[in-house]
Parts: structure tokens; C-alpha cells; sequence
């Protein structure tokens, strides 16, 4: 496979999308996690904890992601930084390393997401419960 500087340079547009998908997920739950403190602080529901302690596990493994992205564009700047001075075989171990970081990145999200879901799950089960009363 030839590598040119142009080959890692195509994860910039892809990784500036991810960080921003990234950045809305972790506002979204920063949020989230703002009103339930909030309410809990108000009537010390174990229901809410428990939804702090999955909001916490969240936004733990969205900073995590987060710093994997980053860490794949710094790569790939490495990377055509490499090439750029023609050592091409350590510019291919860079991108390789590039690609594995956002590659982490992504199954952390789809783990990230995971939790979202089973925590929606849950919580219209309990919405369920109360409509069929």
C-alpha cells in the first residue's frame, strides 16, 4: 500500500465530526445529570442515584472517547509530519496507530450508546408499569 500525505489527512473531516458528535452526547449528559442532582437533592430518590451512577459511567467513557479521537487527528498529523520528511515506513506504523486509536474510539461509543439504551429501556418499563395500572 502506497501512503501519501494525503491519506491521513482524510481523518480530519471524519474525526472533527466524531469530536462534534462527541461533544453533543457529552452536553446532553451533562444536562441531564445537572437536573437530576438537582431533584435528587430535593427528595433523595435511589431511583435517581442509580441514574447518576450510569450518567457517570457515560460520561466517563464519552471523555475517554473524546481523548481517543484526539489522539488519532494528533496521530495523523504525526503521521503526515513522517511522510513529509520521507521516513515513509514509520509514517505507515503512525497511521496504523492512528487508525487503531479512533478505531477504540468508536466501540467505546457503540458501549456508550449500549448504556443510553438499556437506560431508556428501563426507564419506559417503568412508564409501562404505570399506564397498565
Amino acid at each position: 500500500m502506497e501512503l501519501t500525505i494525503t491519506t491521513p489527512a482524510l481523518l480530519f473531516p471524519t474525526v472533527s465530526l466524531i469530536l462534534l458528535a462527541y461533544t453533543n452526547r457529552f452536553l446532553a449528559v451533562a444536562a441531564l445529570i445537572r437536573k437530576l442532582a438537582a431533584q435528587y437533592k430535593d427528595d433523595h430518590n435511589e431511583n435517581i442515584a442509580d441514574q447518576i451512577k450510569s450518567l457517570r459511567l457515560r460520561v466517563r467513557l464519552i471523555r475517554d472517547m473524546q481523548m481517543l479521537s484526539i489522539f488519532a487527528l494528533f496521530l495523523s498529523v504525526v503521521c503526515m509530519f513522517s511522510l513529509f520528511i520521507g521516513e515513509v515506513e514509520l509514517a505507515k506504523y503512525i497511521f496504523s496507530a492512528s487508525l487503531l486509536s479512533l478505531m477504540i474510539s468508536l466501540g467505546m461509543s457503540l458501549r456508550e450508546i449500549m448504556i443510553s439504551t438499556h437506560a431508556l429501556s428501563i426507564q419506559l418499563k417503568d412508564i409501562d408499569d404505570d399506564l397498565k395500572l
